[in-house]
């Protein structure tokens, strides 16, 4: 608060005090009245406008009052501003406040000019003649030297003044150290009565040499000070080295984010779970009547780019309440303790804003377990992690403080951490569904501009396994494409185009694809297309395309009609059919197999590992889990001896061989429609659904040229009926508007 406001209070706080006591003084004299005219039943309306008059002169009095304290505080206040201006003007004419490092400037500038003299200023009027020792010998020999100056290792001899009155000089280095040390040179120049001085040797300027003595210890002082600025500027506002263990949690206040609810989509489980915590934190006492407690902690367990730190986000946009965000690994630092500290702040400032929202990403970066090897015998970590269970554990009852975490490893956080009492909910966010897939693509279609072609529920098809992650970068994909086109709007060859980009990669167009090697990916395409296409409980084929894309000479995509959770072994028979298909469709045409289904072998092998290991799904072995490994185990955890390995690997290769013979059976009983896929694909390099089910069914590609002039007529003529049918009801509405201004 400023001085002015300061004032002005303490001019309504008088006025206040004022108006109270003429209150208080008038209460006592009108319940004496009131006492006194009881027992008359009348009052005379002369003593009620009296009353009135007295009023108004006390109110007149306060006013005046009121006024002049309001004049005399100004006047003070406006007196004590000039002083501080005068006070300002001065300091402005000195030249400002007293600053430190523009004063050691000016110093050095001031040392730098007053030596600039002394160093530019040559010690000797006459310039000196450097000659050899025994020449100078032999000038003081002939009398040409009268006069030698020891000085700094040299010896300086002049000439007596000839008739223009000039000198010379004479400069020759000395073979000892000193003069007195030289007896053949003193020797010569006695004998020859030539005076001889020893000169002292040539001084800096005092500042200059205090300057250059000093100049090593007042680098090492810039250099501390250089370091200590630089560790102030760490959070907290003091040195950084004493905000070591202070919390580094991002606190957003209540605008935390502008992400609601709304924006988040495919997860309907996850919502209603974080929804009952948003409104816990609303309205706590609708809980606390029927008993029920807050959450202390709400855990959110799902893969990667599936909407962990979206759903925190949004539950913070919802509540409205001060919301900490902070990483895991933050907490961790080389310094042991250093991390417990940063717990305990952060849990300090959630006390003092609470109720509020504690975010921690990536908490398996502290919350591993303890004593399981994993991560190394970290003391930093364990500390860390066991003030985390302190703080967690010991929240008062009504604190209403919820931490949220989010992790994709569950099966390595610390069991303790991961009890009730601590993390009460454990919120599973999963890859989303094809119904949810298409939720998440309309909430990040916002603000994108599509054409009318765009079918949503297809690119949700299309793309299975993708999460929102998956999908928005998808989008972006096909907003760039389109951007790239020149087009102002999504169209569904855009979004066709990068979903597959972002699954397989880009399409490599500009490669040169040999005529031999392009039959060989035409035939292998066009046999897994042919396989799924004749088996049933087989998905129906999207695309076949030879064009080389990413790592893939050419692929083929089926699109699934539902999602399904469970598979039959049928099934997963056929998928191994499918996946064999291009092989077999390559030996039969061929009558040799190449390289391209190294990758079909692979997943045909995964396949198979599963159903004999896993699922169950073997005659010999029958219902038996024979490997329990799990992805990100270490070593492998197999339930069998060596013995009974072998009998697996018999049954898996009996297994694959029996699919692959089947699979050439089929291919050779319905040679000629692989034969008319693969001789499609090689003129027109893709296929989409529609072409490849006419051409199964035995149309041509001239058909199926004529069939779609047919329907681009056909479109044609209805976009024609559609302007016309715009521009009558166009003229409807002006002749409407006509009549309107007509009638008025």
């Amino acid at each position: 608060m400023n001085r002015e406001d300061f004032m002005e209070e303490k001019v309504l706080y008088i006025e206040e005090e004022e108006v109270r006591e003429s209150e208080k003084k008038e209460k006592p004299q009108e319940d004496e009245k009131k006492t006194s005219e009881e027992p008359d039943s009348k009052k005379p309306q002369e003593d009620e406008e009296k009353k009135k008059e007295e009023k108004e002169k006390i109110h007149d009095e306060i006013k005046e009052r009121k006024e002049e304290l309001k004049s005399k505080l100004r006047d003070g206040l406006n007196q004590n501003n000039n002083k501080e201006e005068d006070r300002a003007n001065k300091l402005k004419s000195l030249g400002g406040k007293f600053n430190f490092k523009g004063f050691v400037m000016l110093l050095f500038i001031v040392t730098l000019i007053a030596s600039a003299p002394a160093l530019l200023s040559t010690n000797t009027k006459t310039p000196s003649n450097e000659i050899g020792y025994s020449e100078f010998i032999s000038h003081v020999k002939n009398k040409e030297i009268i006069k030698v100056n020891e000085k700094e290792g040299y010896v300086y001899g002049y000439s007596p003044e000839d008739e223009k009155k000039e000198v010379k000089s004479y400069k020759a280095r000395m073979i000892t150290d000193r003069l007195g040390d030289d007896p053949v040179l003193v020797k010569t120049i006695e004998e020859n009565s030539a005076s001889i001085k020893s000169l002292p040797p040539q001084e800096l300027p005092f500042l200059l040499n205090m300057l250059a003595s000093w100049f090593p210890m007042l680098l090492l002082i810039g250099v501390w000070i250089f370091m200590l600025n630089r560790m102030n500027k760490g959070s907290g506002g003091g040195p950084q080295i004493f905000n070591m263990g202070k919390s580094k949690a991002k606190d957003n206040g209540e605008e935390i984010s502008k992400v609601t609810f709304a924006d988040v989509a495919g997860i309907p489980e996850a919502k209603v779970e974080l929804e009952e915590v948003v409104s816990f934190l609303k309205e706590p006492e609708k809980f606390k009547k029927v008993g029920a407690k807050i959450p202390k902690g709400v855990l959110l367990l799902g893969g990667p780019g599936t909407g962990k730190t979206l759903l925190a986000k949004a539950v913070a946009g919802e509540a409205k309440v001060p919301f900490f965000s902070m990483s895991g690994s933050e907490f961790v630092e080389m310094f042991v303790g250093v991390g417990a500290s940063r717990v305990r702040d952060l849990f300090n400032k959630a006390r003092k804003s609470a109720p509020c929202i504690i975010f921690i990403d990536e908490i398996d970066a502290v919350g591993r377990k303890r004593g399981s090897g994993q991560g190394g015998g970290n003391d930093e970590r364990e500390q860390t992690l066991n003030q985390l269970l302190v703080e967690m554990d010991g929240f008062g009852t009504d604190e209403t403080i919820i931490v949220l975490a989010a992790t994709n490893r569950p099966e390595i956080l610390d069991k303790a951490l991961m009890r009730p009492g601590r993390f009460d909910r454990q919120v599973i966010v999963d890859n989303p569904d094809i119904k949810g897939r298409e939720e998440i693509l309309k909430v990040h279609i916002r603000g994108k501009k599509i054409a009318k072609d765009v079918d949503l529920s297809i690119i949700a098809k299309k793309t299975p396994g993708f999460v929102g992650a998956d999908l928005a970068n998808m989008l972006n994909e096909a907003a760039i494409l389109a951007a790239r086109e020149g087009r102002e709007e999504i169209t569904m060859d855009d979004l066709e185009e990068a979903s597959e980009k972002v699954s397989i990669g880009p399409e490599r167009k500009s490669k040169v694809v040999v005529e031999k090697e392009r039959k060989i990916s035409a035939y292998h395409e066009a046999g897994h297309a042919v396989v799924t296409h004749l088996l049933p409980n087989t998905d129906p084929v999207h695309k076949v395309t030879i064009v080389p894309r990413g790592r893939a000479g050419g692929f083929t995509m089926s699109l699934p009609e539902e999602e399904k959770g469970y598979y039959f072994k049928s099934e997963y028979l056929n998928m191994i059919k499918y996946a064999l298909g291009g092989r077999a469709a390559e030996q039969i045409v061929f009558n040799d197999i190449t390289t391209g289904a190294s990758s079909d072998i692979q997943h045909v092998t995964g396949i198979v590992h599963s159903m004999v290991k896993v699922y169950g799904m073997s005659d010999k072995f029958g219902p038996i889990l024979l490997d329990g490994t799990r992805e990100g185990d270490l070593f492998q955890q197999k339930y069998y001896s060596e013995e009974t390995g072998k009998d697996i690997d018999e049954e898996i290769l009996s297994i694959v061989n029996t699919q692959y013979q089947e699979t050439l059976k089929l291919l050779r009983d319905n040679f000629d429609k692989l034969d008319v896929i693969a001789k499609a694909l090689l003129e027109k390099e893709t296929l989409n659904r529609a072409e490849f089910e006419a051409l199964m069914n035995g149309k041509t590609l001239a058909d199926l040229a004529e069939s779609k002039k047919e329907a681009a007529e056909i479109k044609a003529d209805e976009v024609i009926e559609e302007k016309e049918k715009e521009e009558v009801i166009e003229k409807i509405e002006e002749d409407k508007e006509f009549d309107k201004e007509n009638q008025e």
